[in-house]
């Protein structure tokens, strides 16, 4: 229900200021019947990702499910690639097994365990959803980005409703709702708006590299805010991801020069 909550905050808030604001896009920007299958695959696939992050959330501090988020780069790069034929270079790919070495790492429950931790494989499944969702998204990111943003978040969210009735949730007071759904508008509509923008000019892959940051920032403030204990793998695994980023961050800019 929460999942539903975030995704209708970000559809019902970007809806507003799209009618909220005088100038309109061209007719040709707009959403026509050859985008639905990508319309179809981004809005399934955004009812499943956030569904399975909430129940990986549930046996899995915050910090760890923030930065094995990042193994969305890897899955939005390689689908990329296979599938929409994006070029990676070998930075690129040194990045992405950086990466997925600290993903490895974070789900791990111990050396005695020999064991992954069943939460944070659904958080990992849910970012492999998510990746393949950005490049669905990439296609469309040349149409109108409020109507991509409203369409995803009403209908995701409508959706994800329908899967928590069906087992047993019940809607959420007007007090627990309201707040969900702002916070669903700012880090989910905003969000999203954003990274479509940004799909426009550098690609899936490339745009994954620049939204990297995000899961640091939402490891440092699950430490500094919910005061959540770190692993004896955390630091390792953060080290390997942050430089993997860097790698990111540096191919991107690179090739942006060289354009």
């Amino acid at each position: 229900m929460m999942a539903s909550m975030l995704y209708l905050g970000a559809g019902i808030g970007v809806g507003l200021l799209y009618f909220m604001r005088k100038k309109r896009e061209p007719v040709s920007e707009k959403l026509d019947r050859k985008d639905l299958p990508y319309v179809l695959g981004m809005v399934a696939l955004d009812i499943l990702a956030p569904i399975l992050l909430m129940l990986g959330l549930k046996s899995t501090p915050s910090a760890t499910a923030s930065l094995l988020n990042n193994f969305e780069i890897v899955a939005t790069s390689l689908i990329a690639l296979l599938l929409f034929k994006e070029l990676i270079s070998r930075r690129l790919w040194l990045a992405i097994l950086l990466i997925t070495l600290s993903s490895l790492l974070l789900s791990f429950e111990g050396a005695g365990a020999l064991r992954f931790s069943p939460g944070a494989l659904l958080v990992l499944l849910a970012a492999a959803c998510w990746g393949l969702e950005n490049n669905c998204t990439r296609r469309l990111s040349d149409k109108n980005t409020y109507q991509i943003v409203t369409i995803k978040g009403i209908f995701s969210g409508l959706g994800a409703m329908l899967v928590a009735l069906m087992s047993g949730e019940h809607l959420p007071s007007l007090t627990s709702a309201l707040p969900t759904l702002l916070l669903g508008f700012v880090a989910f509509g905003l969000s999203i708006f954003f990274y479509i923008r940004a799909q426009k000019d550098l690609g899936a892959a490339k745009t994954s590299a620049y939204y990297a940051i995000a899961p640091f920032v939402g490891a440092l403030l699950s430490y500094a805010v919910l005061r959540e204990p770190l692993s004896s793998l955390y630091l390792p695994a953060l080290l390997l991801m942050l430089l993997g980023t860097w790698l990111l961050i540096k191919d991107t800019l690179s090739l942006n020069q060289a354009q």
